[in-house]
């Protein structure tokens, strides 16, 4: 291999490294900050009704991301990422069985194709912003195929809030 395509190569692979941990460490400054459930809660609830705009990041609409964003910003001063997929690579896994109350769900066809994002609220449901605009439904229902689940916070032992 000549000489300059080695170079060509280390510096695509340092720089593509360099970004590697960006959404990570934001992930990790959400993880570690406690926050009230309840507030994450009340904000998603007061919002419900509001309609879906795609590329809509509140208060009059919002798409599915917008939502989620908005909600941890204004509740718990938390910053997600802007897309579905970035909020999903961002997130610390969490499995379907151990979600807790605010864990963020993703839908797609699988991790690499993250579309849909919606905000856990217990027993099954979740309030998402879609064609619908923002409403309760059953995070298993048909026409959404699950992925997998995220923890974007650390909650406070309020995490008792019923629907």
């Amino acid at each position: 291999m000549k000489l300059h395509t080695k170079i060509l190569l280390t510096l695509v692979a340092l720089f593509t490294l360099s970004f590697a941990g960006f959404e990570d460490a934001q992930a990790s400054k959400a993880a570690d900050t406690d926050v009230s459930y309840s507030a994450v809660y009340k904000v998603a609830k007061q919002n419900l009704g509001k309609p879906y705009v795609y590329g809509a990041t509140g208060p009059s609409a919002f798409d599915c991301s917008g939502f989620t964003s908005y909600v941890y910003k204004k509740a718990a001063s938390v910053t997600l990422p802007r897309t579905a997929q970035a909020q999903y690579n961002a997130g610390q896994k969490v499995s379907y069985k151990n979600l807790q109350k605010g864990d963020l769900v993703f839908f797609g066809w699988n991790a690499a194709s993250i579309s849909h994002v919606g905000l856990y609220i217990g027993n099954g449901k979740m309030i998402d912003a879609q064609n619908r605009g923002v409403i309760t439904e059953t995070v298993k229902a048909p026409w959404w195929n699950y992925v997998g689940s995220a923890h974007v916070v650390n909650f406070d032992s309020d995490n008792d809030t019923d629907d």
